[in-house]
């Protein structure tokens, strides 16, 4: 297949999910939206657009969750919320909306883990939070895996508290229903905003007859009107969807970084600068074979041009660590070395590979860029550590545990790009999700697994195959032949990108063109510094 065939079945690739993604903001399709305009209600992206200003980009994280993941019932578009990063009256706000037509907005395990992801981001990037709830609360029949542990839905509202302990903004805009446990979010929010016909209940009408045998109608136990007047719980009593949204617009207008020049009062960086190369030339480096590509030549379609320094170019040559500017923002990288390279001291070395000398290299750089307060951004296309016997002599155990504990103690933001593979401990290295990467996003073409589908296929098989040697009947070269294909083809779907975005192991997947565009965003938002002053109380009689 010659280059120019290669780029063109990965532009394909690329599209097929762009058009995979599209479907997914539709959500629940049209019988939902219908619901949705019968009741007087707008759905969750025109309240986005509504809600946000005019042109601002939206940084959606997490779109692929709960994808195929509960096919049992129905399909769960986006795991019905929508996340992500936008302006408000020019301050950058996390967004989390449910999405009603999909299952009533319930939470499954995969909602709950979106929304905790959320309110991380937010948390470290000091971006206020507005919560759009329209939500039916748990989804019943999987309340085991929803309810009770340390990241299930209880933690949803433990981080509310926190959040604001900490200073971040929090606003919830009640539109629709908001039931059981799920009525704590906006009550532990700063302000509190409902619209006409909502309802916010501990217990629905039909489950406050059960318990107690009071009948009541939904309007009188938990309606807007009702909390404005009786019960003081809600702060603005809106009509309907337009007016709740300005006046959302309104009260984020009203925070301090709103009238400032750039978040909490840094200026915003002007987008003048260039990379040393076209974006969309990424397509002619990387495809779904593992061609080899010198990664310098990817960072420059993504760094500013003439800004890269080199750290320790000649050393340790299978990781490139540098120094460089993303739009005027400075920032170290570590990237995977796809090309093959000769060192003095090792010789030839392979391509993505993680040896001993760029262990401890990428550690040290790692070190520095704390030293001097710098975010951190590793691309990611790594098979994993050498192995073998030269390895284990070269000490690589211990390099490797090196450069795991510098990324695991690191305080600068980290952001990870995967451009390719991102396999065993490679993934750990490179800052995998398990290492607390503000951002983590992937391109439609990357692997995500211990090991290569070859090499696990082969393992797993062998380990099947002999436990069918062990039984009573032996299999046949042509039933050993198809559980090995039957072997790959359940791992090739796993190492698919999709699968992972599916368990939020990644915030997003972007095109590969884009990348230095949402690099630009994300650096602004991991810059953001957190609030240096907490309005705290004693105890309040009340």
């Amino acid at each position: 297949m010659t280059r120019t065939s290669k780029s063109e079945v990965l532009r394909a690739h690329c599209a097929a999910i762009a058009e995979e993604e599209a479907a997914l903001r539709e959500g629940g399709g049209k019988a939902g939206h219908e619901r949705q305009r019968k009741m007087g209600r707008l759905s969750v992206r025109e309240r986005l657009r509504h809600l946000l200003d005019k042109d601002s980009p939206f940084f959606e994280i997490e779109l692929w969750a709960a994808y195929k993941m509960y096919e049992q019932w129905g399909k769960i578009p986006a795991a019905g919320v929508v996340a992500g990063i936008g302006n408000v009256q020019g301050v950058p706000c996390m967004i989390v909306a449910n999405d009603a037509t999909v299952k009533a907005g319930a939470f499954f395990p995969a909602t709950t883990k979106k929304v905790i992801r959320a309110q991380r981001i937010a948390f470290e990037c000091a971006l206020p939070l507005v919560y759009l709830v329209d939500s039916a609360g748990v989804f019943l029949p999987m309340q085991d895996e929803i309810f009770p542990d340390e990241d299930d839905f209880g933690r949803i509202f433990r981080n509310n508290s926190v959040i604001s302990a900490a200073g971040v903004a929090q606003f919830a805009a009640i539109m629709g229903n908001c039931v059981a446990g799920g009525a704590y979010l906006p009550v532990l929010c700063d302000k509190i905003l409902m619209t006409k016909g909502s309802g916010l209940y501990l217990a629905g009408p039909s489950l406050v007859k059960a318990a107690i045998g009071q009948i009541v109608d939904a309007e009188e136990l938990g309606g807007a009107k009702m909390h404005s007047e009786i019960s003081g719980t809600v702060d603005f009593f809106e009509k309907d969807d337009p007016s709740c949204l300005k006046r959302l617009r309104s009260l984020v207008a009203l925070l301090p970084e709103a009238n400032s020049s750039g978040a909490h009062g840094v200026p915003a960086l002007p987008k003048t600068s260039k990379p040393a190369k076209n974006p969309d030339s990424v397509y002619d480096l990387i495809s779904f074979d593992g061609k080899t590509y010198d990664v310098r030549d990817l960072l420059a379609t993504v760094v500013d041009e003439n800004s890269l320094d080199e750290y320790k170019a000649d050393y340790g040559k299978t990781l490139v660590t540098a120094y460089a500017r993303i739009n005027g923002r400075p920032a170290g990288i570590v990237a995977n070395q796809r090309v093959q390279v000769r060192t003095k001291k090792e010789g030839i070395q392979m391509g993505g590979v993680i040896y001993s000398d760029s262990a401890d290299k990428a550690a040290r750089f790692i070190m520095d860029c704390n030293q001097t307060n710098l975010p951190i951004i590793f691309f990611q296309d790594v098979s994993g550590f050498m192995v073998g016997r030269d390895a284990e002599e070269s000490g690589i155990i211990r390099s490797g545990a090196k450069l795991v504990n510098a990324v695991s103690n690191s305080v600068v933001p980290k952001i990870t790009v995967i451009v390719g593979g991102s396999f065993g401990a490679g993934n750990y290295a490179m800052c995998g999700k398990a290492y607390d990467p503000r951002f983590i996003v992937a391109w439609p073409n990357a692997r995500y697994a211990v090991m290569g589908a070859a090499q696990a296929s082969d393992t797993v098989f062998s380990i099947l195959a002999k436990a069918q040697e062990r039984g009573d009947k032996k299999a046949s070269p042509e039933e050993l032949e198809e559980l090995r294909a039957k072997v790959k083809q359940s791992y090739e779907e796993q190492t698919d990108i999709r699968y992972g975005a599916a368990r939020g192991w990644v915030d997003a997947i972007i095109q590969p063109h884009e990348t230095r565009d949402v690099l630009i965003r994300l650096l602004d938002y991991v810059s953001r510094p957190m609030p240096k002053t907490h309005f705290h109380t004693g105890v309040i009689q009340t």
